[in-house]
């Protein structure tokens, strides 16, 4: 499952331009107005993504379970179609085998279906992963005071840019309540900006 090219920038605040260096770490931790992500590994490794990504993997296993099961019958029907061959009239016999084949279309044609749809469940499930961990990382960017979160992947080169990818995934895991879902108390909003105001996004965002 590939979230990378879904999460291109997260809540762009202000422009780079006007956002100074990296600054070292003070007493709040982390401080960067660059941050970078390797959403694949947030999503793999965090316990979040595991559970998203383990509902679409059950949900393959019974597919193919149901194909395999759907294989051995039509199997023993073709032979058993066969066997019929040598006993049947021809016109018989040819009404039977074109049946089958109407059968074995129709089938092929619901399966194909079935894994569309769990093709598409699959791309639901990054969406659906990347806006339950929205929270998370706005709240890692006003605490680092970050204007940016950037795809690691689709960065050439940076100066400054700080990979806060295992702080992420740490804060996911951490949040995650009995439920199995994020529950997030952001902090004090910086100065200048309402509690519970998200950093304000700029037109570069690519919201997920």
């Amino acid at each position: 499952m590939r979230v990378g090219p879904i999460l291109r920038a997260l809540g762009l605040a202000a422009g780079l331009a006007s956002a100074g260096p990296a600054h070292a770490q003070d007493d709040r931790g982390l401080r960067s107005p660059i941050l970078t992500i390797d959403s694949e590994q947030v999503f793999a490794r965090s316990s979040l993504g595991r559970s998203i990504a383990g509902e679409v993997e059950a949900r393959g296993a019974e597919l193919a379970a149901e194909n395999r099961r759907i294989e051995a019958q039509l199997i023993e029907e073709e032979k058993s179609l066969t066997e019929e061959r040598a006993t049947l009239p021809a016109e018989e016999f040819r009404a039977k085998a074109d049946a089958f084949d109407e059968k074995v279309r129709r089938i092929r044609s619901e399966q194909d279906a079935k894994a569309r749809a769990l093709s598409q469940r699959s791309d639901a499930a990054q969406l659906d992963f990347l806006e339950a961990a929205r929270p998370v990382l706005e709240q890692m960017m006003r605490d680092s005071g970050a204007a940016v979160i950037l795809e690691k992947r689709s960065v050439f080169a940076s100066v400054g840019a700080v990979d806060v990818t295992a702080e992420v995934i740490r804060r996911i895991d951490a949040a995650m309540d009995e439920n199995g879902e994020l529950s997030v108390t952001p902090d004090a909003a910086p100065e200048g900006q309402d509690a519970g105001e998200a950093a304000p996004r700029g037109s570069g965002e690519t919201r997920p």
